[in-house]
């Protein structure tokens, strides 16, 4: 279930939100020594968050992070590579995880992904 963690929400400024637009906002994660910025939202039949850090792409571990923060540790989520044709860059540091809502995601068989 996709779920946002309220009490790391921006709640003032340009990015601020409250919990009355549901999983809708941006957050501010603290990690390890430092903050993954992370927005949220639900729309248009799609759970998505975006990662990013100021001088770097989030990691793998990082990522991981974020997905056990916002889903539950059993939904499936997934990063896209789009066609280049499709490709959109906003933040050069950002990485972004996708999940269709009432759509079960195809896995591949567990021995291929060891």
């Amino acid at each position: 279930m996709f779920k946002v963690p309220n009490e790391y929400r921006i709640q003032g400024g340009e990015l601020g939100s409250t919990d009355e637009i549901g999983n809708n906002g941006a957050f501010v994660v603290p990690y390890q020594s430092f903050m993954l910025r992370v927005i949220a939202s639900d729309g248009k039949g799609w759970e998505h968050v975006s990662v990013s850090l100021p001088n770097r792409c989030p990691n793998w571990r990082e990522m991981c992070f974020i997905k056990d923060l916002f889903w539950d540790a059993e939904d499936v989520v997934i990063q896209y590579h789009p066609a280049k044709s499709e490709y959109v860059n906003l933040h050069d540091n950002c990485l972004h995880i996708w999940r269709p809502v009432g759509v079960e995601l195809p896995t591949p068989p567990r021995e291929l992904v060891g």
